[in-house]
């Protein structure tokens, strides 16, 4: 299940159903408007294996990785948190629930970090054709 922080726009929302890719969000379609932070994790742990988007950074955490669910932080702008939820959905490293369970992962425009569980570790992957791990 993709579930979409609060903070992402009517429109993003609308426009990543329009491309067919089922999400719900936060105060819309799952929890309530204006839940916390700290709501959020317990209320993820009551779903079947969500991936959680966000552009809050508090979310960005090695700490918070858990076997259960991953955490998606968009360092982005807000207008392109749709193409950018698309595109980690379309990674052959990501394009399944469980190749990105028990991540927290980072998007920006240049990469993505993935903090993982076991090991304690950081990597990078390009947002290129190859997707190869860069370290």
């Amino acid at each position: 299940m993709n579930i979409l922080d609060e903070q992402v726009t009517e429109s993003q929302r609308q426009l990543l159903r329009s491309w067919r890719i089922p999400v719900r969000q936060i105060g819309h379609d799952i929890g309530r408007k204006g839940m916390k932070d700290k709501e959020i994790l317990p209320l993820l742990l009551q779903q079947n294996r969500p991936t959680f988007f966000t552009l809050d950074d508090d979310f960005s955490k090695r700490e918070l990785c858990h076997q259960n669910y991953s955490l998606v932080f968009m360092d982005i702008k807000k207008h392109e948190a749709a193409t950018f939820v698309r595109r980690l959905l379309r990674h052959p490293m990501f394009d399944t629930i469980a190749k990105r369970r028990g991540f927290v992962i980072c998007l920006s425009h240049t990469d993505i970090a993935v903090w993982t569980l076991h090991p304690e570790q950081k990597r990078y992957v390009e947002w290129i054709d190859k997707f190869k791990v860069l370290r």
